[in-house]
């Protein structure tokens, strides 16, 4: 018997309705003799009404206390899923993250899975239930209520399969695939069937909102087959995210053209170059849990050379913040910052065997005379930092560069 596990969106289960439209949906492959787990976030709009909620009572709101409220959406959204699949005569049973458990470690509202204890739910699924989970959120080992972050359900779906050792994952969402990038932006984006896990982790790390980076990286490490598909439509396949390249990625070079807007840019300028000195900077950086995307340090001249980083736009003020005794320590001339940039990058495997990458997606760039203000690459990226403001227009122009808009062969 087939063991699935499957995950829906907030705006899945956005409405009574919605959640009455994904209750027929899991009955139905019950029915056909699947084993069920149903991984559900909590009704779109929620989290965020319960933050401004929280910010209303306390600027910035106890880490720990933040995490007790949040949970609760997804706490309303696993019984009201259960009672509509009682209603269709269908045994179900919800659980709390804590009630599973999901064991996770104390770094609240961005924890990490430890551990899962999957027995309750393997009894449970013998016994003939669907068993349905609240996303996003586990315990630590005090019983402190903690959340993964934004679009941890995700993480939790995909954790779930691994210790379930599920035949597949399948993440409902409100698109119905991963696309070459945002239609919203290119009408003439392409729905891709399938996807390596290396270039989904790549486009998740980017700023692709279809799936939660942590997401991916669970599933590439534990080898769960995963699928994004359409909670809107009846039919369709998705697209799978597999280990295998394509047997045409000779011609398939770009995969997909991923932006993020989410970015603020930090230059120090005047540091000593000496050894330890970026260790210096980004210790305090990193001791205070926000994570540092790309860095360039420039050539040293009379012993003096400046660092760039970026940081997330929401921790730009708490980099700042945290930089000014850092600044005054090791004896740098200033700090420059700007929190109105973009990242967009080029991702694929088969720019692996492709010359000329790089150069292409640059001479498009000046071609729409946007500068480039920060470069990183690896095997199968180019990220550029631009100014937020033509961050569209270099998605649009890159994606036709690279035949994105093509059909597939």
């Amino acid at each position: 018997m087939p063991l699935i596990v499957q995950k829906y969106g907030g705006t899945s289960v956005g409405s009574a309705d919605r959640i009455k439209h994904v209750a027929r949906r899991v009955a139905r492959g019950h029915k056909e003799g699947n084993q069920l787990v149903v991984v559900v976030s909590a009704m779109s709009g929620e989290t965020n009404r319960l933050l401004a909620l929280a910010r209303e009572v306390q600027q910035r709101p106890d880490p720990r206390e933040l995490d007790v409220m949040v949970s609760t959406g997804e706490q309303v959204t696993i019984a009201l899923l259960s009672m509509a699949l009682m209603d269709l005569g269908v045994k179900a049973r919800s659980y709390t993250g804590s009630q599973v458990k999901i064991l996770t470690d104390n770094a609240y509202t961005k924890a990490r899975i430890v551990s899962i204890d999957e027995e309750r739910m393997r009894r449970d699924l013998d016994a003939g239930y669907v068993v349905v989970v609240a996303g996003f959120q586990g315990v630590d080992e005090a019983g402190n209520i903690t959340t993964l972050g934004r679009g941890g359900s995700d993480t939790t779906g995909v954790a779930l399969a691994a210790a379930l050792k599920a035949d597949e994952c399948q993440i409902y969402t409100d698109v119905d695939g991963v696309y070459t990038t945002d239609p919203r932006i290119v009408p003439t984006a392409r729905r891709l069937d399938t996807i390596t896990f290396e270039e989904m982790l790549e486009m998740a790390s980017l700023g692709s909102k279809v799936l939660q980076i942590r997401s991916v990286e669970f599933a590439g490490k534990y080898r769960v087959k995963l699928r994004v598909l359409s909670s809107f439509e009846e039919e369709g396949t998705g697209t799978l995210i597999t280990f295998q390249e394509n047997e045409k990625m000779e011609a398939a070079t770009i995969s997909g053209i991923a932006f993020t807007r989410d970015e603020a840019k930090i230059t120090i300028l005047g540091v000593p170059d000496r050894p330890g000195i970026a260790y210096q900077i980004l210790g305090p950086v990193g001791d205070a849990n926000i994570d540092v995307d790309m860095i360039v340090q420039n050539v040293g001249q009379d012993g003096l050379t400046d660092f760039s980083f970026t940081v997330n736009r929401n921790d730009y003020q708490h980099t700042l913040d945290i930089l000014k005794p850092v600044i005054a320590h090791i004896k740098a001339r200033e700090v420059q910052g700007g929190d109105k940039i973009a990242k967009v990058s080029v991702v694929g495997v088969g720019m692996r065997s492709h010359a000329g990458i790089a150069s292409t997606a640059f001479r498009t760039l000046a071609e729409e005379g946007i500068n480039i203000q920060m470069i990183s690459t690896s095997e199968i990226k180019i990220s550029i930092v631009i100014d937020e403001k033509y961050m569209e227009l270099a998605v649009r122009v890159l994606h036709k560069a690279f035949g994105l808009d093509q059909p597939a062969s």
